[in-house]
């Protein structure tokens, strides 16, 4: 079974960037992030997919990529 990964986590590593900044600067709720960084998450707005992009500076394809199920588990 296929999945949506959110890059997020390493996106902000690459960048330097913390889970507490990210959440300051756009407004989002901590447990929020925490979800989508652990790609806990059935549906995500397409606002926060905007500003995630502008903010992180990147391209749509760039934060959302399609895994297959076996890439995500533990070896």
């Amino acid at each position: 079974m296929k999945y949506i990964h959110l890059r997020l986590p390493e996106m902000l590593q690459e960048k330097g960037i913390s889970r507490t900044k990210l959440c300051r600067d756009l407004n989002l709720q901590r447990t929020n992030l925490n979800r989508y960084c652990r790609d806990d998450f059935q549906r995500i707005d397409a606002d926060l997919i905007i500003r995630l992009c502008d903010y992180l500076d990147c391209t749509i394809s760039d934060l959302l990529v399609i895994q297959d199920d076996q890439e995500n588990s533990p070896a």
